[in-house]
C-alpha cells in the first residue's frame, strides 16, 4: 500500500509517498508541470508497485495536466482541498511548504484509502451529460411548445 500525495502549483508539483505507520517510501520530490516533468512523476509512481494511489487537491485548472497521470494506468483521485485541511494532522506550528503539503496529503490517502474514489476526466463527465441533454430539451419542447 503505497500513498502518493502530490501538492500542485502553477509551474510545478511537489510529491510525497508513505506506507502505513508513517513509512516514507519517497522523500518529497519536485517535479515541473510539463510533459517531460509529468513523464518522471509517473515513472517514479509506477515504480513504487501496483497497490499505489495517488492523491491530489483541486487547484483551479492546474490539476488537471497532473490529473492525466490515470493515463499511465495510475489510479488518481482529486479532492477539494477543504477535505484535506480538516482531516488530522493540525499542529500548533503552521507550516506551509510544498514538501508538508505533500506529505500531508499522502498520509490523508492512507487514513482514507478505501473511500478513495477513481479521477473521472471532465471530457468524460460532460459527454455523458451531452447524452441527457437532448431528451430534456425535447420534453421542455413537448411541454411548454418552445425549446429551450
Amino acid at each position: 500500500m503505497n500513498a502518493v500525495g502530490i501538492d500542485i502549483s502553477k509551474g510545478n508539483s511537489m510529491m510525497a509517498a508513505l506506507r502505513p505507520m508513517g513509512e516514507v517510501v519517497l522523500k518529497p520530490r519536485e517535479y515541473t508541470n510539463d510533459e517531460v516533468g509529468l513523464e518522471r512523476m509517473a515513472l517514479d509512481i509506477l515504480a513504487l508497485g501496483e497497490d499505489t494511489r495517488v492523491v491530489m487537491e483541486t487547484t483551479g485548472r492546474y490539476h488537471e495536466p497532473v490529473a492525466a497521470l490515470h493515463e499511465y494506468g495510475i489510479r488518481v483521485t482529486v479532492m477539494n482541498p477543504l477535505f484535506i485541511k480538516q482531516s488530522g494532522g493540525s499542529s500548533i506550528r503552521k507550516v506551509k511548504t510544498g514538501k508538508a503539503d505533500a506529505r500531508k496529503i499522502a498520509k490523508y490517502a492512507l487514513d482514507n484509502w478505501v473511500d478513495l474514489r477513481e479521477y473521472t476526466p471532465m471530457e468524460a463527465n460532460r459527454e455523458q451529460l451531452k447524452l441527457y441533454s437532448p431528451p430534456v430539451y425535447s420534453l421542455h419542447e413537448e411541454c411548454c411548445g418552445t425549446a429551450k
